[in-house]
């Protein structure tokens, strides 16, 4: 399932491609029909993510970006939901953020058609796509999310108050980064439910996934099966900044990267024990990024020697996910 901050980054590009402008919204699928013709016509005037939920606000007709939303489309992606684009040569897009999950960062370059004539060519609907925006210069189609709907404003804020801060946001989604962090604490300290669990929890912090979950927690130095309420307050808050440090890079780039470079040489039996699933980055060829074998701490390194201290990675089940750390580091 994609995190937070591929959200973000879709909402980040959903503004760069229509913000401003009037839309056509179809439903080639069939399915959203009735919430694609609320929309059609309507000028994107906002796109905006909350942990895992993309919000695009529409105003009706010709409207500029100050313009109050009149609708708002919300999608969550789950775990087989992604957006693909197209545009003409005035835009530089990428080609699908979503899934298919074996990558984590989103930045596959589309070839773009020349225009011709003043014009480009738009693409068919490859798939089952749910909604299709088009604008003038780029179309994106959504294909396989889990929700797809069109809100009130009064509907998105209830939606938006079920959901923990959001480390990205500029807020936190509580006024402030420091009220944001408070709230974040004083959540995970009044539950005995383990804080490997609530880390996962959107209503406990929006936007943390399976790999930011595992890798913020070795960094933190905890003990992923420790009840929340007995990890000292200040742990937490420091847990809390690194969130907002690693998942607004990122934000940023498009990939996820959580080692420090003194911990990033493989160990020499890495080899031979290397797990049969590797996620991929789509930055790993780019001169200077670091690989996905070296990006991450413990997440899918179970069986291999703990970066820091060489004991093998664990791994177990913890309510339907996989968990991974370890247990000296983190003991």
């Amino acid at each position: 399932m994609p995190e937070g901050h591929t959200v973000h980054r879709l909402a980040r590009l959903l503004r760069e491609l229509f913000a401003g402008s009037p839309v056509r919204v179809t439903s080639p699928q069939g399915r959203f029909a009735a919430g694609a013709s609320l929309l059609d016509g309507a000028t994107v005037v906002a796109a905006e993510a909350w942990g895992k939920q993309l919000f695009v606000g529409f105003a009706p007709g010709p409207a500029d970006e100050a313009a109050e939303p009149e609708h708002w489309l919300r999608v969550h992606l789950g775990l087989y939901g992604a957006w693909t684009f197209a545009g003409d040569a005035s835009t530089d897009v990428v080609h699908a953020i979503g899934a298919p999950r074996r990558r984590i960062g989103e930045r596959d370059s589309l070839p773009v058609p020349e225009p011709s004539a003043g014009e480009w060519t738009v693409p068919e609907p490859r798939g089952a796509v749910r909604v299709r925006l088009l604008g003038r210069h780029a179309v994106a189609d959504l294909t396989g999310p889990t929700a797809c709907e069109v809100l009130t404003p009064a509907e998105k804020a209830g939606v938006e108050a079920r959901l923990g801060p959001d480390p990205i946001r500029a807020d936190g989604g509580r006024g402030s980064l420091d009220a944001a962090r408070d709230a974040f604490v004083e959540r995970v300290r009044r539950s005995r439910v383990t804080v490997g669990q609530q880390l996962m929890d959107q209503a406990v912090v929006a936007g943390v996934g399976n790999i930011y979950r595992a890798e913020v927690l070795f960094r933190a130095g905890v003990d992923p099966l420790v009840p929340g309420r007995e990890v000292p307050a200040e742990v937490l808050g420091a847990l809390w900044d690194d969130l907002v440090v690693l998942m607004r890079d990122g934000a940023d780039t498009g990939r996820i990267v959580t080692t420090r470079p003194e911990h990033r040489s493989e160990p020499a039996d890495a080899g031979a024990r290397a797990p049969q699933r590797r996620p991929r980055q789509n930055t790993d060829g780019d001169a200077g990024a670091v690989a996905s074998e070296q990006a991450f701490y413990v997440y899918h390194r179970d069986g291999l020697p703990c970066r820091v201290c060489g004991a093998p990675v664990l791994l177990k089940e913890l309510a339907g996910r996989n968990l991974f750390w370890c247990g000296v580091c983190q003991g």
